[in-house]
């Protein structure tokens, strides 16, 4: 169906007839004149200022092209079938760490070893994918926090900007605190009834102002329930000029706090230590029982004020042409 989102200015329709009716005329400049009386003067004709006698067919299209013009200020819209949007009712922020050492390379895709964040954004992407009806957020942390994506039903551009991110884009230190105020600050804007945030992460807290554990408190008086994961091996082997050696390449990561954020949230603390673990972390999480609320139609909507805006220009064009020829005399 055919919609006008501003209506009222239909009432726009009678202005030049007003104007010509209450304005007094334009002043017609007095030129010398020579009245030859043909029969070709009885034909129906009106006259424009200036003295210039014209058929009647150019101020219909003249009344056509403002109707028109009138018609395109309206802002008409073709209304699509209604479509209904599954909708869970929860709000999901994911955070990721983006940090220098997220590029130790101790996962494994496919027999082939890969730096942590590319596990995170092939796993994580899995998992967007199948949040369906969720309102997905993402945020990326360094040394700052910042939103990438705002919550959103669309999950492609969500898992687009998680691919297209990248080491060290943030900084390379880790404001874990930093990024669960921010998911507070977003999270606590809506009104649904359930916020949660997942936090993914391979270090500690050395960088931000605010403590990890005073943010948990602060999510939790919001109502958000965050998921804490901390990522890497627990045992890899570095070849060197001496041989090879084991090292723990997690040493960094502190597991106390992170288990104390997801405590203090309600939440959970999850260890991945290869992507086989990581995938089961996130099988987990999707398994968070969606709140139920109404469906939400949406109506597909197709703007069409062009159409009528481009006849209305096209007729003005054209008349404005055919004026100056008939001013202008055959040459």
């Amino acid at each position: 169906m055919i919609h006008f989102e501003w209506p009222w200015l239909f009432l726009f329709l009678p202005l030049p007839i007003l104007i010509r009716k209450f304005l007094p005329p334009a002043p017609v400049a007095k030129e010398a004149a020579l009245k030859v009386p043909f029969l070709d003067d009885f034909r129906p004709q009106f006259t424009l200022s200036g003295g210039a006698h014209l058929p009647r067919w150019p101020l219909a299209l003249a009344a056509i092209a403002w109707v028109l013009l009138v018609t395109a200020s309206t802002r008409p819209q073709w209304l699509g079938e209604a479509v209904e949007l599954p909708v869970s009712g929860r709000d999901l922020m994911l955070a990721v760490d983006l940090s220098g050492s997220m590029q130790e390379e101790d996962f494994v895709i496919g027999d082939r070893a890969v730096d942590r964040l590319t596990a995170t954004k092939k796993v994580a992407g899995e998992f967007i994918e199948r949040r369906i009806g969720d309102r997905l957020g993402l945020i990326l942390f360094g040394r700052q926090a910042y939103i990438q994506t705002p919550l959103t039903f669309d999950r492609q551009t969500v898992k687009t900007l998680l691919f297209e991110s990248a080491i060290g884009l943030a900084g390379k230190e880790t404001a874990i605190g930093n990024a669960i105020g921010l998911a507070v600050k977003r999270l606590r804007e809506g009104d649904t009834k359930s916020r949660v945030l997942v936090l993914l992460t391979d270090g500690a807290n050395t960088a931000g102002e605010v403590e990890p554990l005073k943010a948990a408190e602060l999510a939790a008086e919001a109502g958000l329930k965050i998921y804490t994961i901390g990522i890497g091996a627990d045992e890899m082997i570095v070849r060197s000029f001496f041989g090879n050696r084991r090292v723990n390449p997690s040493a960094d990561l502190d597991e106390k706090t992170l288990q104390g954020i997801a405590d203090t949230s309600g939440g959970r603390y999850f260890r991945a230590r290869d992507t086989a673990e990581l995938e089961e972390i996130y099988r987990i999480i999707d398994q968070l029982e969606p709140v139920e609320k109404d469906s939400q139609a949406f109506r597909p909507t197709s703007e069409l004020y062009f159409w009528p805006l481009g006849a209305a220009l096209i007729l003005a064009m054209g008349l404005v042409v055919y004026r100056q020829q008939r001013e202008n005399g055959p040459p």
